[in-house]
């Protein structure tokens, strides 16, 4: 009887040997079978959440597909799960599940974490409330200054004497759902920190400004005269002369700043006479404040200008400029492109579309 007993232990043992790595395999399969769905599929998992969760939730949302398939695809996870401890640690985050893509993949995903980076264009020229207006339809951006004032805002952001203008830098930024839009102006306040830091360090000798801040605002009075790029030290060259002159820089763009939503496309000769903070056609130096957010380009022209005879420029209508060393030159030049203008005339240069942001 024992030697019966043994003979039947030996083959249980035997069979389940077989038995026991064909059933994992059987069900390993199931990993690589294409989840059910035919469109994009995109995966919130919260933080907390378990690996099991995240699989009864896609079961829930079919795209494990019939009843039967799917309990066969959570057993198949649990099983590996139970094979390999890396893949009970899942990390939070939005995922996104492509047609065709397997179970198996999905995993490979989970464990390493490559989440959804969604991107966030700061546009150079653009202003802080701009960046606000922005913020509003910035997918799976959390909003929590939306109630906030500017001051607020630079309080929480550990400046709290500072106006917002000027100091967030034009650049793209890549966040993950859930990320607020205080830690993205963090991350821009911060690069805007260290450009202006490094520039005035390479800053050119006899400029008339006091201090890293004047440089901020001249760049982003550069940064709305022109998008030219050649142009940008040029003009920070004409506005430098006339400054150290005592010349009014009168420019543009700071009366349209001070106007506020005022404007509405054009400026009134009532308009260059107001007299607001940002005019300069009536202050005689620069606003107290920029005027809007420079671009690294920007604030190094306005750092290193071109030392130049101009102290004029007009705007031929292509977005480039005709610069003149005398009022009589100028007046030319205006009566030129100004007051016979072209059909399809601009102060700026056209518009370059928006770059593709490669998302994975």
């Amino acid at each position: 009887m024992k030697e019966r007993h043994i003979k039947y232990f030996v083959l249980l043992s035997f069979m389940l040997l077989i038995a026991v790595p064909t059933g994992i395999a059987w069900l390993a399969g199931h990993l690589h079978e294409p989840l059910d769905t035919e469109q994009e599929y995109l995966l919130d998992v919260p933080r907390g959440s378990s690996l099991f969760s995240v699989i009864r939730r896609l079961s829930a949302d079919g795209l494990l597909g019939e009843p039967s398939e799917a309990r066969l695809h959570r057993m198949a996870v649990r099983v590996y799960a139970f094979t390999n401890e890396d893949a009970r640690h899942i990390h939070a985050g939005e995922y996104r599940i492509r047609p065709g893509e397997n179970l198996s993949m999905l995993l490979d995903k989970l464990e390493n974490g490559d989440v959804i980076q969604r991107a966030f264009t700061v546009v150079e020229g653009s202003t802080f409330r701009d960046i606000r207006r922005q913020f509003a339809s910035a997918a799976g951006l959390t909003l929590v200054t939306e109630n906030l004032s500017d001051r607020q805002i630079m309080s929480e952001l550990g400046r709290p004497d500072r106006h917002p203008e000027g100091w967030f830098a034009p650049d793209t930024y890549f966040y993950t759902r859930g990320e607020t839009d205080l830690a993205l102006l963090g991350r821009a306040l911060a690069r805007q920190e260290a450009i202006l830091e490094q520039a005035w360090a390479q800053r050119a000798e006899g400029l008339p400004y006091s201090d890293p801040y004047d440089a901020l605002i001249m760049a982003s009075i550069v940064e709305r005269e022109t998008g030219v790029p050649e142009e940008r030290d040029q003009i920070a060259g004409v506005f430098v002369s006339r400054l150290e002159k005592g010349m009014r820089l009168q420019t543009d763009p700071t009366v349209i700043y001070g106007m506020g939503e005022r404007y509405e496309g054009r400026i009134r000769s009532a308009d260059l006479r107001e007299a607001t903070p940002y005019n300069t056609y009536v202050i005689p130096a620069m606003p107290p404040t920029p005027i809007a957010m420079p671009g690294a380009a920007a604030i190094q022209a306005a750092v290193n200008p071109k030392r130049t005879a101009a102290l004029f420029f007009v705007a031929r209508g292509d977005g480039s400029h005709v610069f003149s060393e005398t009022l009589r030159e100028h007046q030319d030049a205006v009566r030129r492109y100004q007051l016979n203008r072209r059909e399809d005339y601009r102060s700026s240069p056209a518009p370059l579309p928006a770059p593709d942001v490669e998302q994975p």
